[in-house]
């Protein structure tokens, strides 16, 4: 007799992995390499397996969640089927984790800790998404843009005081070195001989530099007070170094804090460097 926690738990895992089912069913339909298509479309017949598997013991069909498909399938869209799959495989682990603990108590359940392995293997060698080979290209625009804009946002608004000026001076300074960071990105690229498209990695760093500055000089375009700006600046940068450690985290198995503190004791040690001097020059030449 399987007691009230247990059936519980069953209902999840039958929730989750109908759910896993549909994500990857809408990730084979879309990928364009034939061979990986049919692995993750496999996989993903094997989850609805194991919701059947389940099934036997809620005695109910689950139904996969519309927000779960839609959300996933934005995020495939946006942020690249890797880091979906990559999502997928943290959730495998603690599946094998948990159906671990039934062994014994629900006969058959060994079956399905072997067939999660298997998938936990086979999305490991999935990974090849074209948008991987750019993502160092990436990681410069944005890491870049972070460090400069927020220096130089930071220096100018006590040098200036006004936040119309420090927008457009930011603007002009980010669009002069989004450009600038693009050109050395492509040289550098043709230069390496790498297996990357030059103009590629350009424009993938001139398009992550941009949408920085965008968002960094925004709050001095929508407030008046120069210090709200400022404050509303700042928690832009960690907010953008949080979600950009994440996404880094998932897709090479690294820790959020390596990546989240690192980008945030320089960015945050630029400005504040920036700010002093910007206060200096502000008493000392009358704008």
């Amino acid at each position: 007799m399987i007691d009230e926690k247990t059936l519980t738990a069953i209902k999840k895992f039958q929730q989750d992995e109908i759910n896993d089912h549909v994500v990857y069913t809408q990730i084979s339909e879309n990928l364009e390499n034939e061979d990986d298509a049919k692995k993750i479309h496999k996989l993903g017949a094997d989850e609805l397996i194991h919701t059947r598997f389940w099934e036997k013991y809620t005695g109910k069909v689950a139904r996969p969640q519309k927000l779960w498909k839609w959300l996933f399938a934005f995020l495939s869209k946006a942020l690249g089927y890797t880091f979906v799959i990559k999502l997928l495989e943290t959730r495998e682990e603690k599946t094998i984790n948990a159906y671990k603990k039934l062994e014994g108590v629900i006969p058959g359940v060994d079956r399905l800790i072997r067939d999660e392995q298997e998938h936990e293997a086979s999305l490991i060698d999935l990974l090849d998404e074209p948008l991987l080979h750019y993502s160092g290209s990436i990681v410069l625009g944005l890491n870049d843009a972070l460090v400069e804009l927020s220096g130089t946002l930071a220096g100018l608004t006590l040098a200036f005081q006004n936040t119309r000026m420090i927008a457009l001076s930011g603007l002009v300074t980010g669009i002069a070195a989004a450009l600038s960071m693009a050109a050395s990105e492509y040289l550098s690229t043709r230069t390496e001989k790498s297996t990357k498209d030059p103009v590629k990695a350009a424009v993938f760093t001139g398009i992550a530099y941009i949408v920085t500055v965008a968002m960094l000089i925004f709050p001095y375009l929508i407030f008046r007070n120069y210090f709200v700006a400022l404050a509303v600046m700042m928690t832009t940068v960690f907010t953008i170094i949080a979600f950009f450690s994440f996404y880094m985290s998932v897709l090479r198995d690294e820790k959020f804090s390596k990546h989240f503190f690192s980008m945030a004791a320089i960015s945050v040690g630029v400005a504040l460097i920036s700010f002093f001097f910007g206060s200096v020059i502000q008493k000392f030449i009358e704008i």
